[in-house]
C-alpha cells in the first residue's frame, strides 16, 4: 500500500493534472472560471476570500521553504532554532488565515440560499478534499510547533517529496512518518488530481487578481445574451397614402 500511495499515486495524480488541464483548456475555455457568486452575497465574501487566498499564498511559500529547500542549505544560512521559529510562526499564521477563511466561505455557501443553489456536486467534492488537506496540514503545523522532537519532517517527508521529482521515490522516508503527515501528502496529491476539473483551475488564469477581485460581467434578468431580433412585419397588405386617392 505504501508503494502505491507514496511511489505511484503522486505520478498518477500529476499525469491526470497535466492531461486534465490541457483537456479543460481545449474543450471548456468558457468554463475556465471561478464561477464567482459575489452577486448573490458579498459581505462575508469580502472577509473570507482575502483571508483564504492570502493564507494559501503564505502556505505555498512555507511549503517551498520546508519541502523544496534541503535542510543542509538552510543550516548554512540560519541556526535551526531561528528557522524553526520562523517556520512555525509563518505556518501558524497561514494556517489560521486559511482555516478562518475556509470556514467563512463554507458557512456562506451553506447558509446563503442563492449561493447554495449554485453549488454543484463537483464543488462539494472539491470542498471535501480541500478541507481534509487543510485539516491534516494544520495538524502537522500544530504537532511541529508543540512537539518538534517527535518527528523531523525535513529529514523524512521533505527528501521523499524531492525524490519524486528525481523519479526515484524513496517510499521508506515517508513510511515512518506520523499518520497526519502521510494523510496530508495523500490528500494533497488527490487535490492535484481533481484540480483541472474544478473551479480551482482559475488559479492559472488569474495569478495577479488575488490582490483585488475583478469586476463581474453579467446580464440583466431575462436577457438571453443574444442580439435582439427585428420585430415582425405588420400583418396584412400595406398601402401607400397615394394609392388610396386614386
Amino acid at each position: 500500500m505504501n508503494t502505491f500511495l507514496f511511489g505511484v499515486f503522486p505520478y498518477l495524480a500529476m499525469a491526470v493534472f497535466v492531461v486534465g488541464t490541457i483537456w479543460r483548456y481545449k474543450y471548456d475555455k468558457f468554463g475556465w472560471t471561478t464561477r464567482s457568486s459575489q452577486l448573490y452575497e458579498s459581505r462575508m465574501l469580502r472577509i473570507g476570500s482575502p483571508l483564504f487566498h492570502y493564507g494559501i499564498l503564505l502556505a505555498v511559500l512555507g511549503h517551498a521553504m520546508g519541502l523544496v529547500i534541503p535542510k543542509a542549505w538552510t543550516d548554512v544560512l540560519v541556526p535551526e532554532d531561528i528557522y524553526h521559529a520562523v517556520a512555525v510562526g509563518g505556518g501558524m499564521t497561514a494556517g489560521i488565515m486559511i482555516v478562518v477563511g475556509f470556514v467563512i466561505l463554507v458557512f456562506r455557501r451553506r447558509t446563503v440560499k442563492t449561493v447554495f443553489n449554485a453549488t454543484t456536486v463537483n464543488d462539494k467534492v472539491m470542498y471535501l478534499v480541500l478541507g481534509l488537506t487543510i485539516l491534516f496540514g494544520m495538524w502537522n503545523t500544530i504537532s511541529t510547533a508543540f512537539a518538534p522532537e517527535e518527528y523531523h519532517y525535513r529529514e523524512g517527508v521533505s527528501p521523499w517529496f524531492r525524490s519524486i521529482f528525481t523519479f526515484q521515490p524513496n517510499v521508506d522516508l515517508i513510511a515512518g512518518a506520523p499518520f497526519q503527515f502521510q494523510a496530508h501528502a495523500v490528500t494533497a496529491f488527490l487535490l492535484v488530481m481533481i484540480w483541472p476539473f474544478t473551479r480551482l483551475v482559475h488559479v492559472f488564469s488569474a495569478p495577479f487578481q488575488y490582490l483585488a477581485r475583478p469586476y463581474i460581467v453579467y446580464r440583466s434578468k431575462g436577457d438571453t445574451g443574444q442580439r435582439p431580433t427585428p420585430s415582425r412585419a405588420p400583418q396584412g397588405t400595406w398601402k401607400s397614402p397615394t394609392a388610396s386617392k386614386r
